[in-house]
């Protein structure tokens, strides 16, 4: 061999092993993180033994003869296979995620510590119930030992390896019961109702004239879309399914100013924990049929919540089982848990099952006010300001201290981070939100947890102060119903559309908000089914208290009803049934706008692609050419008919209430809206757009797809990038590549009922999701199905870590299993817990 040659060989010799070196301390270093599944372990502080019996997918099922051992169990489990994710978690709540990363989240922890999502949680823990502190204790306890037991970063998962090159000085805490309730702020907060319609109507009225802002809100189409209560009313100062009065409502004035530009920039700052930046991606599907239309004669439920695609997904699986169930330990209940808190969020027990959707309530008003130093104006006297100072810690950096200021209406959130130039009188915006006033919401999931029926059901419902969220329910008696709970706050005046002046006093919240037995509440309804899909609870008709006027359209939730009526007309339905609702991608808007694109004169190539939508159903299937065609068509007709007027911030996302704005339109061929204002000399009329709209929705697809439309799928537009919820944006793109999966091609779009939706304003790819899946079936629990988006484990290269992922993406289930039997038949893998 040619000397040249036998140097590069040994050069490339050394390389290779230096890489098999550095790939096997890669393979230690992930491996040792990886939990005990089998065997025996002890954990100082049970009571007794604890079995958890985990299948092949990972899914613990915990069994205990204490409930104190159970939660325990629970949180020792949930760290084991997340506690990176929950660490991550309490510290963007408190507001620190700095400490872990530096300045470059100093802006969001800002934002965090003037919400004070901590301080509420801390307020909160003494006001819960004795049992409800117990088990927070416990659970932390188990947190606690698992730390215990894994003291090095290495021992704990991939991400603390990472971070430690950055800031090798980081040591996690123990884990607290408040870690736990500020978790639930979260969920609250990407949960939180109209508040960015609110900021957004401010910012366009800025630019367009009041009634031209009202076009982009139009009402509630009640004549097209059932709501979710089709019955009843108040009576007595009680919900009465079976009354009917017939109210209507007026609405208040309304005020806007530039310091709510400030408010949206420190708003914008709050990171989407569970929903998407867009906001209009968050939503859920869930709809319980009676055993008068099944198969079985017993109820079944199904549940899809929307929201942000997540690596590990925002759910995990997992039963909780008393071995006999009494006083003592009265818990046996299997379902989708949160982890970083105790108990099951959406499931079923041995007798009841439910299912949430977000209600969507206006919950949150932003104030504005008149600041004068460190006072402010309320009705006609200066008071002074709550102020409070916040230590930030900042890894490799000096700690920043900010001051948070408050009115009567809540913290100015504008202050921290604005650059704005107020005017108008108001120099300053208050949030006034309920889930910054504490509540019981912790214990309301321990109260679902172990419900027997309907009235304790209820009971436990009135618990769940925030956020409010649809609630259906079956139970194995055969029962079905849905319950809408959550602290809805009652105003002096106004409707909460759009920013009051805080300095009158004219729109404050009355001190009670409305009763639990005035919100809407069905048992048994007539129809035999309760479809939810975050569309109108009740025609403001029949129903005086205000819940909100921001609903979504109800174009899932009639979509879902069409299609179990059509079921309940052809025979009884089954588990499978429900199931392929659930993959339903039918596009609702498709009617509609397919028939206007056909009538208007179109040459050159996009002819061709337009043939394509002529025999087209609807669906948004990965094949589809039709489906890729006519969504770069919606896309182009967004962009080119508002983004000449709105507001960045503003511009549609594409999501349903822009179905109704664009439905009204098409009906004015002159309309304002159509004429882009930044072409002088000529006024474009609606042809004129969605002939334009068709032509670049042709020259985008050919672009990216090729010239022969018959080979267009929609399946390579619409994809989803499984990110990991801290690293996997590092912008580092080894550091992501370790914990980032996919793309997979998915089906649907946004406001199908398979809700995959995107972002007309960024392009095809997935921003929200069916974040699960769940049916229930009453007859037989373990005929139940489900899915989660990824899978059990946190920890990257782990078997479990999105084993989940494909047969989600296909609209799969797997099996829900819960008793005894069927969990121990399945289980791969046995792990004993001894005191």
């Amino acid at each position: 061999m040619p000397r040249p040659l036998r140097w590069f060989a040994r050069v490339v010799t050394v390389l290779l092993a230096l890489a098999v070196v550095l790939a096997g301390v890669l393979v230690h270093t992930v491996r040792r993180s990886f939990p005990q599944v089998d065997g025996s372990l002890r954990l100082p502080g049970l009571s007794g033994n604890v079995e958890i019996y985990r299948d092949k997918t990972g899914i613990p099922h915990i069994y205990a003869s204490s409930a104190a051992d159970l939660f325990m169990a629970q949180g020792f489990v949930h760290a084991q296979d997340r506690f990176y994710e929950m660490d991550f978690r309490r510290h963007m709540t408190a507001g620190r995620l700095s400490e872990l990363y530096g300045r470059a989240t100093l802006d969001t922890d800002k934002a965090l510590r003037t919400m004070g999502w901590r301080k509420v949680a801390e307020q909160e823990l003494p006001l819960l119930s004795d049992d409800t502190r117990a088990y927070l204790d416990a659970y932390a306890k188990g947190v606690n030992a698992w730390l215990s037991a894994n003291p090095n970063a290495s021992d704990r998962s991939l991400e603390y390896s990472v971070l430690k090159l950055q800031n090798g000085a980081y040591h996690p805490e123990p884990w607290s019961p408040a870690d736990s309730l500020s978790w639930l702020k979260a969920m609250a907060w990407d949960l939180r109702s109209n508040m960015d319609d609110e900021i957004d109507r401010a910012l366009i009225a800025e630019k367009l004239p009041r009634e031209r802002v009202e076009q982009l809100y139009p009402g509630y189409p009640f004549d097209r879309h059932s709501p979710i209560v089709t019955s009843g009313g108040l009576d007595r100062d009680r919900f009465d399914q079976r009354a009917d009065p017939r109210l209507r409502l007026g609405t208040g004035a309304v005020v806007q100013d530039a310091a709510v530009q400030g408010a949206a920039r420190t708003l914008d700052a709050v990171p989407t924990t569970m929903g998407t930046a867009d906001r209009e991606g968050v939503g859920s599907n869930s709809w319980v049929i009676s055993g008068a239309h099944t198969k079985s004669g017993k109820p079944l439920l199904a549940n899809d919540p929307h929201l942000a695609p997540q690596l590990p997904s925002v759910w995990y699986q997992a039963g909780l089982h008393c071995r006999k169930v009494g006083a003592e330990c009265p818990y046996d209940v299997t379902g989708f848990t949160f982890s970083g808190v105790p108990g099951v969020v959406i499931g079923h027990n041995a007798a009841i099952a439910w299912g949430f959707t977000n209600l969507g309530p206006d919950v949150a008003d932003l104030f504005l006010e008149k600041v004068d130093g460190g006072t402010y104006l309320y009705k006609g006297e200066q008071r002074k300001l709550e102020t409070r100072q916040e230590q930030i810690k900042v890894a490799g950096g000096s700690p920043v201290t900010i001051t948070v200021r408050s009115t009567l209406h809540g913290p100015l959130i504008n202050e921290v981070m604005s650059d704005a130039k107020p005017s108008g009188g108001a120099n300053a915006v208050a949030l006034q939100w309920t889930a910054l006033t504490p509540g019981h919401t912790a214990d309301a999931i321990f109260a679902l947890n172990k419900a027997g029926d309907w009235a304790q059901f209820r009971s436990a419902a009135s618990l769940f102060d925030v956020p409010a969220q649809n609630l259906v329910y079956a139970d194995t008696t055969g029962r079905i119903g849905y319950q809408a709970p959550g602290r809805i706050p009652v105003r002096a005046k106004g409707d909460g559309r759009w920013p009051v002046p805080g300095w009158t006093g004219e729109y404050d919240w009355l001190p009670a908000p409305i009763p639990f037995d005035q919100l809407p509440s069905v048992e048994n309804p007539e129809e035999g089914f309760v479809v939810t899909a975050n569309n109108a609870v009740i025609d403001p008709a029949r129903y005086r208290p205000l819940l909100t006027d921001d609903w979504a359209y109800g174009y899932r939730s009639q979509r879902i009803r069409d299609l179990v009526e059509e079921a309940v007309g052809k025979g009884k339905v089954d588990a499978a049934t429900m199931a392929a609702v659930q993959r339903d991608t039918r596009n609702g808007f498709a009617a509609t706008l397919v028939p206007a694109l056909m009538k208007v004169d179109l040459a050159g190539p996009a002819q061709q692609a337009r043939e394509l939508l002529k025999s087209w159903d609807g669906s948004q299937g990965l094949d589809s050419a039709p489906a890729a065609y006519f969504n770069a068509v919606w896309r182009q007709l967004l962009v080119l008919t508002f983004d000449d007027e709105l507001p960045e911030g503003a511009r549609p996302a594409g999501g349903d209430r822009w179905y109704e704005v664009v439905r009204r339109l098409l009906e004015s061929p002159d309309d304002p809206f159509w004429d882009d204002v930044t072409t002088k000399g000529f006024t474009e009329r609606r042809d004129d757009v969605l002939r334009q709209a068709m032509a670049s929705a042709y020259q985008e697809l050919a672009d990216r797809l090729g010239d022969d439309v018959a080979t267009w799928r929609w399946g390579d537009l619409h994809r989803l990038d499984l990110v990991n919820g801290s690293l996997g944006a590092s912008g580092i793109a080894p550091v992501e590549a370790l914990f980032n999966r996919g793309p997979l091609a998915v089906p649907g779009g946004k406001d199908a009922v398979n809700a995959t939706g995107w972002n007309v304003q960024r392009g095809y790819e997935v921003t929200a999701v069916p974040s699960m899946r769940m049916v229930v079936d009453l007859s037989d629990l373990d005929k139940s199905q489900w899915i989660n988006l990824t899978g059990a484990s946190g920890h990257a290269f782990h078997d479990n870590y999105w084993d989940q992922a494909e047969m989600w993406a296909k609209g799969g289930l797997l099996p829900m299993r819960s008793s005894p039997g069927s969990v121990r038949e399945a289980a791969a893998h046995t792990l004993r817990l001894t005191p």
